[in-house]
């Protein structure tokens, strides 16, 4: 299984793959943890929410989509600091336009 992910990837050594778990990791949990301080400075608070019909599903919601942007930050920051930013910006590239994000990294056409 590890043969067929360094093939995927292009990667040809162990350690990389290694570092790229623990990049991957760290930006996850770091993501989550960075998230709930970032809310509560906006006044996003879970308390806020209690009382609404659907307050959980908002609040949640609205957590999900601010881990989004920040995960992706994040993951080029501490790819960065491993080492490995080529690798994370490929393969960011990659999943923002499997995701429909593409048009952000298509070169333009000058006229």
């Amino acid at each position: 299984m590890l043969n067929k992910l360094k093939k995927r990837w292009a990667i040809e050594s162990n350690f990389q793959l290694l570092i790229i778990f623990i990049v991957f990791g760290i930006t996850g949990t770091l993501s989550v943890f960075i998230t709930t301080p970032i809310l509560d400075f906006f006044d996003f608070k879970k308390e806020n929410f209690e009382n609404h019909a659907l307050g959980y599903f908002v609040y949640y919601t609205i957590k999900f989509i601010t881990i989004f942007p920040l995960y992706n930050v994040l993951l080029i920051a501490i790819a960065t600091l491993f080492l490995q930013f080529e690798f994370f910006w490929n393969f960011q590239k990659r999943m923002l336009a499997k995701m429909g994000f593409g048009f952000f990294f298509k070169k333009r056409k000058d006229n």
